[in-house]
């Protein structure tokens, strides 16, 4: 009786039925999830590795954002986006290959153009429109002299702290 009760609750967990249409997204992978990984989901995302654009709350091992999102993305390893507003919190990785305004927090944070904060052992931006970064390494390319615009900007790279306003 209980391998019947599970086999049904699961074909109605894929079915979607569960839950309204982009609210809610349940993955083990990106290609083996409720929602194709096209759909936006504007609720809550749930998954060992996920991968949708996202108004969301993703909770999960490893957590993917494309295209423009946000929310709060709590990952056990990692979170990568591409435009991402909001949070990103993870214990080994956060990466954004565009826009991160927010903040992200884990041991190593990456973002294509910072406007926001850094929380990290290393922590590296391209670009910084406005930004802090506090960690062991800071690395922000778009500060391009050393100390020569305090204090608007510290430096390319530094120890503890570095910013650009």
């Amino acid at each position: 009786m209980k391998k019947w009760a599970l086999a049904f609750l699961c074909c109605f967990l894929a079915s979607g039925a569960f839950a309204a249409p982009q609210n809610f997204q349940l993955s083990l992978t990106p290609d083996v999830a409720i929602h194709s990984r096209s759909t936006r989901i504007n609720g809550v995302s749930l998954g060992i590795w996920s991968q949708n654009p996202q108004n969301a709350l993703a909770l999960g091992i490893v957590n993917g954002s494309t295209g423009i999102s946000s929310g709060l993305s709590l990952g056990l390893l990692a979170n990568y986006a591409e435009n991402y507003k909001g949070a990103q919190l993870a214990c080994i990785a956060n990466y954004a290959s565009g826009n991160v305004t927010g903040l992200q927090w884990a041991a190593f944070n990456y973002a294509g153009n910072l406007h926001g904060l850094q929380l990290g052992f290393v922590n590296f931006a391209d670009n910084a429109d406005k930004g802090v970064q506090i960690g062991l390494i800071n690395i922000m390319n778009a500060n391009k002299r050393w100390f020569g615009n305090l204090p608007n900007e510290v430096a390319p790279a530094m120890v503890f702290v570095n910013w650009r306003y």
